[in-house]
């Protein structure tokens, strides 16, 4: 006889003798024994109990308000008391304990998920029978529930049963539904009891032609309204050729609250940053019935917009809900219209989520194939004009006013100006009122200008690795004569036809500024790069962007080139050039999924995970960046739930594209190729046989891991982080010799100072920029941005917030993209005004 049967026998025992109170003793016992779960002892106590006869139940049911009472500071025995009365209820007379019921439901309905609290659902059972309603908060936490990871068949029953309110409440998006819906009809009221039945990865066929037919049905009962016109069309605004906007204008307005701070704030703190599955179902649903209307760029670009939210992270987490952000790729992928494919375009080089990403490239390759074009000339021709008619510019008069859409220096602006010509702060009166919708397109298309162009940046920046190659003709339509890539391709050098270009005054120039004759259209064009050039030619063309004043959009000129090494050399197959650093374990996450790395998050638990991959399919390769945990202390060495908070670095290796994939456990312990009966372990590639570019390439984008994520840039730091282990690290990293970034630094500011209203003060002195102030001399490191007091080499604090750039000062710099550069300046253009600081942490230093 096992233990429940053991309990269940006292039980009935105890029952025969009319003992209640020893009826409810060992009631409680089983639940304690079983922590509540149901599927245990405490399961068959309440199977027992259910079981007896009415009057019995009865006897118990009056026992229980004092049995409430003397456990009510107890909160498992309290609430077992509630469950057993609940159980044995149904049927009997004299409902009882009804309100501290439905406190504890009430209660439940602050909780993410309570399948941990199994028999809650009898509770809600009672509360049905008794012909009363749960709160929505409540039905929103079991729904939730239901949704869980493998939930009780009683539960998932349960959660089918409430279907009042149609959304769960606690999210701005969804109130806002609930708030509509009654006086929008029925109609609408269907539309998102289908879109709730969007369980599928996909829309079938017979959901699609239900909700088409819902959407039509919409349509016909809505008013027709004015679809808005891209910038340049200066015709006034129309209406009557759109009918679906007012359905379509009522989906986006939903959508556009999706991701805002939940109205009711679960207990559990990080669940409140993610989706509530159950309305994600909806969501999902929504975004699909999106697609099926006619297509516009304001729905293409809530999509966009909806699957980055939906990617957002969450610590400890992930994610909010890939589900919707993949609901969004299909729908943008549904959607037949130029904005809808320049938003894929433009996912592509934002979204490192790797299921999300994957839906992308498959996406893009089947839109590609379709039109037998590959998948980077997809890239290519998804890069919309947004209105612009020349590069980077368009002119758009509206009644008397005219709005000039600029892009400079890779951001956009929209400048007004009144008839007379004279510049306005913004949109005048009469622009706004008679056409509100050029004026609303106007903002939106410098929003999607703004993001493109980021896009588009990342992409250009990663093509020294693709191997491209454009015939002359072809290039300089969709680059240089591009109204919007033009303005990235022409802050750029080229090689047209063997010869290296770069543009200024209006043409294609040589070094000398001379106009090279026009090549053939079959000419080749390639994107210049410096590995293989003399350094005399390097510094001839840094000269040559610093007399036009040309700014890049990431460093090409002033790239750093990683040559092999001795060292390396010796080692013959790996470098240890970055090995032995501590890396911010997210911030290095983060930073390869953007330069196009494979990284899995390192638990300190029992595993296998392959190392850092950079895919390179182009040249047959595939480089690994070695890297395991650092640590042994949970909590301090790990976030809560194990994850490593910092990384230490080691090898990088190349490997054939095809050759099995290496294995470690999280936290170290080595590398070994993970091989089966058909593969066989293959040795790494010399390094002195990779091409020049890719290794320089490789080390470079392995030098800004280590460059951005090191915990020996962290001002903070100085005292060596948890139990001070790393001090030795951080001060030889904070101060000690300069890398690649550096060296370009060092050799960028010797040039720039000289032009700078505080290059009087400051001079470069080895490894740092020496600034002189009133109180003191400094030193600021060229490779960390950390600073030290002279003579006595005092460290000095300065933690920069995420705004802090060139203010007050705007210094020519050849490129984009150098953090450290600006923080470094910023730094010196504090510290050569020292008496005018006011930050009492600062001055506490000094």
């Amino acid at each position: 006889m096992n233990t429940g049967e053991r309990r269940v026998t006292r039980l009935l025992t105890y029952v025969q003798a009319g003992d209640i109170k020893s009826v409810l003793d060992v009631a409680l016992e089983a639940n304690s024994a079983s922590q509540g779960f149901r599927g245990a002892v405490w399961g068959e106590v309440l199977d027992a109990l259910r079981g007896l006869s009415p009057d019995v139940r009865m006897r118990i049911a009056l026992d229980c308000p004092a049995l409430f009472s003397r456990v009510r500071d107890d909160a498992s025995a309290s609430h077992a008391v509630l469950v057993l009365l609940a159980t044995i209820c149904p049927g009997l007379p004299d409902d009882q304990l009804v309100q501290e019921r439905r406190a504890a439901l009430d209660a439940l309905g602050k909780q993410a998920f309570h399948h941990h609290l199994i028999s809650s659902d009898v509770l809600a059972e009672a509360e049905l029978a008794a012909g009363r309603e749960l709160t929505p908060p409540a039905v929103a936490a079991f729904r939730r529930s239901a949704a869980a990871l493998h939930p009780e068949d009683a539960m998932v029953a349960l959660a089918k049963r409430l279907t009042e309110p149609v959304l769960n409440v606690g999210e701005p998006w969804a109130e806002r539904v609930l708030a509509e819906l009654p006086e929008l009809g029925d109609g609408w009221r269907m539309l998102v009891e289908h879109a709730l039945t969007a369980t599928a990865a996909k829309p079938s066929a017979r959901w699609e032609k239900t909700g088409r037919a819902l959407l039509e049905a919409l349509r016909g009962d809505s008013e027709p309204a004015d679809n808005g016109r891209l910038p340049g069309d200066t015709a006034p605004d129309r209406t009557g050729d759109d009918p679906a906007r007012p359905v379509r204008g009522r989906l986006m307005s939903w959508l556009a609250l999706v991701g805002r701070p939940r109205t009711i704030p679960l207990d559990q703190a990080d669940a409140n940053g993610v989706f509530d599955p159950y309305n994600a179902t909806a969501m999902r649903g929504l975004v699909w019935l999106l697609s099926f209307l006619p297509p516009h760029p304001d729905a293409a670009r809530a999509l966009g917009a909806l699957t980055e939210t939906s990617l957002r992270k969450v610590p400890g987490i992930g994610p909010r809900s890939p589900k919707v952000a993949n609901a969004c790729v299909v729908a943008l992928s549904r959607m037949d219209s130029e904005a809808a494919l320049a938003e894929l375009a433009r996912l592509t080089m934002r979204i490192t989520h790797r299921g999300t990403q994957k839906l992308l490239d498959t996406t893009l390759e089947t839109r590609a194939r379709a039109l037998g074009l590959g998948k980077e000339e997809i890239q290519e021709l998804a890069v919309p004009s947004y209105g612009l008619t020349e590069v980077g510019e368009a002119i758009v008069r509206l009644g008397e006013a005219t709005a000039v859409l600029r892009i400079r220096e890779g951001r956009a602006a929209v400048n007004w100006y009144s008839a007379a010509g004279t510049a306005v702060k913004g949109a005048p009166a009469a622009a706004r009122r008679e056409y509100p919708e050029k004026v609303k397109e106007l903002k939106a298309a410098v929003n999607d200008i703004n993001k493109m162009l980021t896009a588009q940046t990342e992409r250009l920046d990663q093509q020294f690795l693709a191997r491209r190659s454009w015939p002359y003709a072809v290039w300089r339509e969709r680059y240089l004569e591009h109204p919007l890539v033009g303005t990235l391709a022409r802050r750029l050098l080229w090689v047209v036809d063997g010869q290296t270009c770069g543009f200024a005054d209006g043409a294609l120039r040589t070094v000398d500024d001379a106009e090279p004759e026009t090549p053939a259209g079959d000419a080749p064009v390639e994107l210049w790069h410096p590995v293989g050039r003399h350094a005399a030619d390097v510094m001839a063309w840094r000269d040559w962007l610093e007399r036009h004043g040309i700014t890049q959009p990431f460093k090409q000129a002033h790239r750093e080139v990683y040559v092999l090494t001795d060292a390396e050399r010796r080692t013959g197959t790996y470098s240890n050039r970055f090995a032995a650093h501590i890396l911010r374990q997210h911030q290095f996450h983060a930073l390869a999924a953007v330069r196009g790395w494979v990284d899995q998050l390192r638990l300190a638990v029992n595993d296998w995970v392959p190392p850092t991959t950079r895919e390179l399919p182009q040249w047959g390769l595939r480089a690994e960046f070695w890297v395991t945990g650092d640590g042994t202390d949970w909590g301090v060495d790990t976030t809560e739930s194990g994850t490593y908070l910092r990384l230490r670095t080691d090898q990088v290796r190349f490997y054939p594209a095809d050759a099995p994939q290496n294995v470690a456990e999280p936290f170290g312990g080595g590398y070994s190729m993970s091989v089966d009966g058909v593969q066989r372990p293959t040795d790494p590639l010399p390094l002195s046989e990779i091409p020049a570019l890719v290794l320089s390439e490789v080390l470079r984008d392995v030098d800004l891991f280590v460059g951005v994520a090191s915990v020996g840039n962290d001002p903070t730091w100085q005292d060596g982080g948890p139990g001070g282990r790393f001090l030795g690290y951080w001060a030889s990293y904070s101060f000690g010799e300069l890398d690649a970034s550096a060296e370009t630094r060092r050799d960028l500011l010797t040039r720039l100072l000289p032009r700078l209203a505080i290059g009087g003060q400051c001079t470069i002195e080895g490894r740092f920029l020496q600034v002189k102030g009133t109180r003191h001399t400094y030193r600021i490191h060229l490779r960390s941005g950390n600073v030290m007091i002279s003579p006595e080499d005092r460290y000095l604090c300065i933690v920069p917030s995420p705004s802090d750039g060139l203010t007050g000062l705007d210094p020519y710099l050849p490129f984009d993209g150098d953090r450290t550069l600006s923080l470094i300046l910023s730094k010196a253009m504090l510290l050569v005004r020292d008496d005018k600081i006011t930050d009492p942490t600062i001055l506490s230093q000094l």
